[in-house]
């Protein structure tokens, strides 16, 4: 675990190297084309110091404003008790120093993600249909696999990553808006000196800058998104670790793979940090994916048969893949055998569709601050937060209940 955790931090400093360099080298060409040799130093300052803003806010607040924008709400253990229970087995499995934040998102898509600066202030989200749609075993999967994400640190990387991508991609936009919306004006400016040779190189500046805009985002893009897809096999390979029952693992990603329900709550920025990638209908190609192929994913899992150890995670993912392991060989050498155990009792129980509609429905009206009451017949009340009277009517029996005793 800690060669992969090294492994993870020198490949995270080199991913944040080169886009740190992509960046400074964009904003000096941008400043050379519209300034100058004196305006290159310029435009370098000005990308760093956008750069150093956005880097600030995310480390100050970036997890915050990552489970604003996904529309997360903190919940507590009467909420779901379930849940909190298997957050608090795999937090003690993967020797966590403190329990992760549990975040629930109103939404029947199945889904989750990990965010946070660090272990020690790491949050993990579920949304409501993946807490129907999953029996333990499943779900004790799907967190596992969010743990392993945050003991290999790529929950700082993710944050810090995205914010220097978005910068480049920033910058690069307000270059080429500014060139198509002021070009005629520059092309005045450059035919009226083409005859100088200040005038010739000026012209030059201007099309390695156009060229760097948009070559720019997309190296960065594809650097960015060839650590993400390993993240995702490590993490994989974590949790079954943590789990010791890949088949757990492997049938929730079936079921999030096989649920068409489009996530709202996620945008461009956090779909990297999910799960599995949340815009259905889109198979997007290999190399614009920031995740492998769940199938693929799915195969290596049920390909397991011998133990849940890394070496074992390795031997099947060379099998199904058919190249070398993402599991460094060091780690994948050392490792200790894991035994395989079987379903557990609750892991075996699988619901109906109608009540796993029901069960999402009751989870997010608990969330959005529900009040559940079961008269003497039998019926559940479901009370909205905004009911103004102290009583209701049972509308079976006509029983009175007190909403607040």
């Amino acid at each position: 675990m800690w060669e992969q955790i090294r492994v993870n931090k020198r490949n995270s400093v080199l991913l944040l190297g080169t886009m740190a360099l992509a960046l400074a080298g964009l904003g000096f060409v941008m400043g050379l084309a519209f300034g100058g040799p004196e305006g290159g130093f310029i435009g370098l300052i000005i990308a760093t110091a956008v750069w150093l803003v956005l880097m600030l806010v995310s480390f100050a607040a970036g997890d915050q404003i990552l489970l604003a924008s996904s529309k997360a709400v903190p919940v507590t253990h009467e909420v779901h008790p379930q849940l909190f229970n298997v957050v608090e087995e795999m937090k003690i499995a993967a020797n966590l120093p403190k329990m992760p934040k549990v975040y629930i998102i109103n939404e029947a898509s199945p889904n989750a993600f990990a965010t946070g600066r660090s272990p020690e202030t790491a949050s993990v989200a579920v949304t409501a249909g993946l807490l129907a749609k999953l029996n333990r075993d499943e779900l004790q999967g799907v967190i596992a696999h969010e743990m392993s994400h945050i003991v290999n640190r790529d929950i700082l990387f993710v944050t810090l990553a995205g914010v220097m991508l978005g910068s480049i991609v920033l910058l690069s936009q307000v270059f080429l808006r500014g060139m198509l919306y002021g070009g005629m004006g520059s092309s005045r400016r450059y035919s009226s000196r083409s005859s100088s040779n200040q005038g010739g190189g000026q012209i030059v500046m201007v099309v390695i800058a156009l060229i760097a805009a948009i070559l720019a985002p997309i190296m960065a893009q594809l650097l960015y998104f060839a650590l993400s897809r390993r993240r995702e096999y490590l993490a994989d390979a974590g949790a079954v670790r943590l789990t010791r029952y890949p088949e757990g693992l492997a049938s929730a990603l079936e079921k999030i793979a096989g649920d068409r329900t489009p996530l709202e709550a996620a945008n461009k920025v956090t779909a990297p940090m999910y799960i599995s990638l949340p815009f259905k209908g889109r198979k997007a190609a290999h190399l614009h994916s920031t995740h492998p192929p769940i199938e693929e994913r799915i195969r290596i899992l049920r390909n397991m048969s011998r133990g849940a150890s890394f070496k074992d995670y390795s031997d099947a993912y060379s099998q199904t893949v058919g190249r070398a392991s993402v599991i460094p060989a060091g780690e994948a050498k050392q490792a200790e055998p894991v035994e395989l155990r079987q379903a557990s009792a609750e892991g075996k129980r699988e619901t109906g569709q109608r009540k796993q509609m029901r069960d999402v429905g009751d989870i997010m009206r608990k969330v959005s601050g529900f009040a559940f009451l079961t008269c003497a017949c039998g019926i559940k009340m479901k009370v909205p937060p905004n009911f103004k009277g102290d009583q209701v009517k049972c509308p079976r029996c006509g029983r009175i209940s007190s909403v607040h005793g």
